[in-house]
């Protein structure tokens, strides 16, 4: 017989006996009456920065999309697959989420992978090279300077990739439509793994900034 991996299992023993044991109730009238979160959150698939965790989200809080380095994919309504973009469409004309928040993290692998992009593609189809050319315009911003450390290249586009992303939200008539409405409201947020600090976007100047400094 083919078995899941221990850990995931003793995992699955531990959250029987806590957390669902403790919101069973929940849970119960989650299935019976559906989801209905308020929140969108688009990040990275990275397993160091899942959202649920930071933002310490219970069941049915939090709509979560991963993919690599948090990318949202301009509006392209064509014969071809969209996983993130069916995501965006669901969460917005079916669940009717109130906020949407492009989450970006330190240390993404996709983000350096387009600061250092490698000699040779990992498969023929190199799947994450196309995947991270949506980043390139972005990019352009920050790879030619010669008065960054290579740390603080990686950080900028980190940032400036999740104002991109915003923007490229802004090419769905939907999420434009709402957000000129004021019935939907975008967010960007960077997430810090080595320190646990959470930088968010101040909407008006694009500057990421420590929410405890108001």
């Amino acid at each position: 017989m083919s078995h899941l991996p221990e850990r995931l299992l003793a995992g699955y023993r531990n959250f029987m006996q806590g957390r669902y044991a403790a919101e069973s109730g929940r849970y119960r009238s989650l299935a019976r009456e559906g989801q209905s979160p308020e929140t969108m959150v688009i990040a990275c698939c990275d397993s160091r920065a899942a959202p649920e965790t930071v933002f310490d989200a219970g069941p049915g809080e939090l709509f979560v999309v991963r993919n690599v380095a948090n990318i949202v994919p301009p509006y392209q309504p064509d014969e071809q697959f969209h996983g993130t973009s069916a995501a965006l469409e669901f969460a917005v004309q079916s669940l009717k989420v109130k906020h949407i928040v492009v989450m970006g993290h330190g240390r993404c692998g996709g983000i350096n992978a387009v600061l250092n992009p490698a000699a040779e593609p990992l498969s023929p189809g190199d799947f994450i090279g196309k995947w991270m050319g949506l980043v390139a315009p972005a990019a352009e911003t920050v790879a030619g300077s010669t008065m960054m450390t290579a740390a603080e290249r990686q950080t900028a586009l980190e940032r400036i990739s999740i104002r991109f992303q915003i923007a490229n939200l802004r090419t769905f008539p939907c999420v434009r439509i709402l957000e000129e409405k004021g019935r939907l409201t975008l967010h960007g947020a960077w997430f810090d793994i080595s320190t646990g600090e959470l930088w968010v976007m101040n909407r008006q100047t694009g500057d990421f900034e420590r929410p405890d400094s108001d």
